[in-house]
């Protein structure tokens, strides 16, 4: 679980899925009873003693089934509120995720199922940094930077439609991640459409997607993110 400031007020903490039950019992232990509500892209648990906790849904929308109820314990345990646990069921899916991960220079693409790594690829191009040299010499350089951005970004839609592509049918959502100008500019290719259009939030802001980088991305992804208001 990670924790630091949010925006608007309040403390932003990530819980993973397996985790979110459990957490949410603690928060009704440490606050008293709690209300649960179903809101646009988040469910809002209420605590007796003002504390507020905004859980976003991790790929939305949220969906509640006929056999969503509190959950069950013994007599005298905690039962989570129905939109509690239509949230627990929810995230804990296991569903087929597509990564696509670029910085200039460096890209990476996998299928995940639940958090394990199904198939994916990672690769670097070259690309120089910005001279500080003048006149001539400076605008040579910069076409030669030009070049090279322009290949890298190719190299990491090539992989996208390598590694992606061919998984299409299965994928539920792609998560998308790296440096949204590079991103921006993959957008470009239109071989890659069909999968930013099953495009899911948040965008993964992570250094240079190396193989440890994606293979340690479901962390990121499938994690809950909960805005905690003290009362």
């Amino acid at each position: 679980m990670t924790a630091g400031p949010a925006a608007g007020g309040g403390r932003r903490i990530s819980v993973a899925p397996e985790r979110l039950a459990g957490w949410i019992t603690r928060f009704a232990e440490r606050h008293g009873a709690i209300e649960a509500v179903v809101l646009p892209g988040l469910v809002r648990l209420d605590a007796a003693d003002g504390a507020v906790a905004e859980c976003q849904v991790p790929f939305p929308p949220l969906r509640p089934s006929r056999g969503d109820e509190s959950d069950s314990g013994d007599e005298g345990e905690f039962r989570l509120p129905p939109a509690a646990a239509a949230l627990v069921a929810h995230v804990c899916r296991e569903r087929t995720v597509g990564v696509l991960l670029a910085r200039l220079g460096g890209h990476a693409a996998g299928v995940f199922t639940g958090a394990r790594l199904v198939t994916g690829k990672a690769g670097s191009r070259q690309v120089h940094g910005r001279s500080a040299a003048g006149g001539w010499s400076q605008q040579r350089f910069a076409r030669r930077r030009d070049k090279q951005s322009a290949e890298a970004l190719r190299a990491a839609a090539d992989v996208a439609a390598r590694v992606l592509l061919p998984r299409l049918a299965d994928l539920e959502a792609v998560v998308l991640g790296g440096d949204r100008r590079s991103i921006d500019e993959i957008r470009r290719d239109r071989r890659l459409a069909p999968l930013f259009a099953l495009e899911s939030g948040p965008f993964l802001t992570v250094p240079d997607p190396r193989p440890p980088v994606l293979e340690g991305a479901p962390a990121l992804f499938r994690a809950v993110r909960v805005r905690l208001l003290d009362p």
